[in-house]
């Protein structure tokens, strides 16, 4: 009888493939959470955006967010905005301004409790200077990738 053996994986050197397979597996694990509340990945990046600021901000100002995190077309971005705010999740309270709902504000919660718990998992047992440096190190090539970007 022969049994067959999961080849253990390889560590790879970092590069984009790496980042970006890391990226896209947590991203699926998210996307659950999302399916379930009934949302979609930009309006959960808008729903952080706003409550990280206090629950208001200039609506000019959050598309602008969702277009550089995103790398969005601007608009997409703004279809997003005026979608949420069509379905009570941002409201409307001074000229260009947007805010949380109640009902934002709740949707936000549980998504961050969620995110929060598939983070805890997927970090676990991860020394903390590890992370730090992975977090360095990401940062740095993001803001590379964003000039990049911008000169194009």
């Amino acid at each position: 009888m022969s049994t067959s053996v999961s080849p253990t994986p390889a560590v790879l050197p970092v590069n984009g493939q790496v980042i970006g397979l890391a990226h896209y597996a947590s991203r699926a694990a998210l996307e659950r959470v999302l399916a379930r509340s009934g949302t979609s990945f930009n309006r959960s990046v808008a729903l952080r955006a706003v409550s990280d600021n206090g629950g208001t901000v200039e609506r000019a100002w959050l598309v602008g967010r969702l277009t550089g995190a995103l790398k969005i077309e601007e608009s997409l971005a703004r279809a997003t905005v005026e979608e949420m705010t069509a379905d009570d999740l941002l409201a409307e309270p001074g000229a260009g301004q947007v805010s949380l709902t109640d009902a934002g504000r709740e949707l936000f919660d549980s998504i961050r409790t969620a995110g929060n718990a598939i983070a805890a998992r997927l970090y676990a047992g991860i020394p903390a200077e590890d992370l730090a440096a992975a977090g360095r190190v990401l940062t740095l090539v993001t803001e590379r990738a964003d000039a990049e970007l911008a000169e194009a």
